[in-house]
């Protein structure tokens, strides 16, 4: 089979927001690198564990995504609504899910932030704005949308923002959410992680566009591609879409070009796609691209380096402690669960 295109990780010449621009201050740069080399080390820790038989069930990480994360969490206030799909550590992370919690959850363990009962597909945290992962595809992007219909009728400033994958398109309530969104003017942005594989399946074999943010423009949304790797063009995209929703201008389709570094999920044997194609994309990656924002600021390679080992420790500790906490009581099973 044919591979698909995958000379750069960069959006089209068509494109609203292609190039990176210096949108934000090194002071501000320097934290979302620690964020963005903590969620990467949290789920090479996850991937670890699960190949190790460690946790149960399917894992998916995103490694390789964190730059949409990244980008989302300094771009929003911390009231707004966040849905994402069951590829969403990143999201849970930089929203500002404590690693510890997170990671009890993964592996089943009671300190987690559901009771170790939500697992690594289904992250929640409303205190966070975070209103859930979903492990069926696409399932909460009409989720968003009815957050920021209730917001629209509350006359709340709040707005709503939904993560998913390419393959997700093809759904359709997917498009159902986007004509209702659209005729209704509602506050969200959707946020589309174009990783250029639907599962183990190139995009190209599966779309009838190469460039998916057009497929919106059949409903008149909003719509623009950008280099989802570059926090700082992320950000500027979700600050401009969030003025738009909050300006009663309506929806925004971002469509992040982005690769996903590690495999579908745990134990994927990656037979989809070549070794040299992975390692090429490693040039254009989120944690590669803002490292060297700093370097080119001036920002030694010692303060980065005293950052990275910060995290490191902190991450150890935090999967030292999940493995050592106590799995739920059995009892457990009986509540938090919907009765009549």
């Amino acid at each position: 089979m044919a591979e698909p295109s995958l000379e750069a990780s960069v959006p089209s010449a068509d494109a609203a927001v292609t190039e990176s621009a210096a949108v934000l201050a090194t002071e501000q740069l320097l934290p979302m690198y620690r964020m963005m080399f903590l969620i990467r080390r949290v789920e090479e820790s996850l991937l670890e564990l699960a190949e190790s038989g460690k946790i149960g069930g399917a894992m998916h990480t995103a490694i390789g995504h964190e730059g949409a994360a990244i980008g989302m969490a300094a771009a929003l206030r911390k009231d707004d609504y966040l849905t994402c799909t069951y590829r969403g550590h990143h999201h849970s992370l930089a929203r500002g899910m404590d690693p510890q919690r997170a990671i009890c959850e993964v592996l089943g363990r009671a300190p987690g932030f559901a009771k170790g009962k939500g697992g690594s597909m289904h992250f929640l945290d409303p205190s966070l704005g975070l209103m859930g992962a979903n492990g069926i595809v696409g399932a909460q992007v009409p989720h968003a949308a009815g957050m920021a219909l209730a917001s629209k009728i509350r006359g709340e400033d709040r707005i709503a923002i939904t993560f998913f994958g390419d393959g997700a398109l093809y759904q359709g309530l997917m498009h159902e959410t986007f004509n209702m969104a659209q005729k209704w003017k509602l506050p969200v942005i959707f946020y589309c992680e174009n990783n250029r594989y639907s599962e183990m399946t190139p995009i190209s074999r599966t779309s009838s566009v190469d460039e998916i943010y057009q497929f919106v423009r059949a409903y008149g949304m909003e719509s623009i591609q950008i280099d989802g790797n570059d926090v700082e063009v992320v950000y500027e995209a979700i600050v401009k879409a969030a003025e738009r929703a909050r300006a009663g201008e309506g929806p925004t389709f971002i469509e992040g070009i982005t690769y996903r570094l590690s495999g579908h999920m745990a134990g994927d044997l990656e037979t989809y796609r070549s070794s040299e194609e992975i390692e090429m994309q490693r040039a254009y990656e989120p944690l590669t691209q803002l490292h060297q924002k700093l370097i080119d600021r001036g920002v030694s390679e010692a303060e980065i380096d005293q950052l990275r080992a910060e995290v490191e420790e902190e991450v150890q500790a935090a999967v030292e402690y999940a493995l050592e906490a106590p799995w739920p009581d059995l009892a457990e099973a009986y509540t938090d669960v919907y009765q009549v």
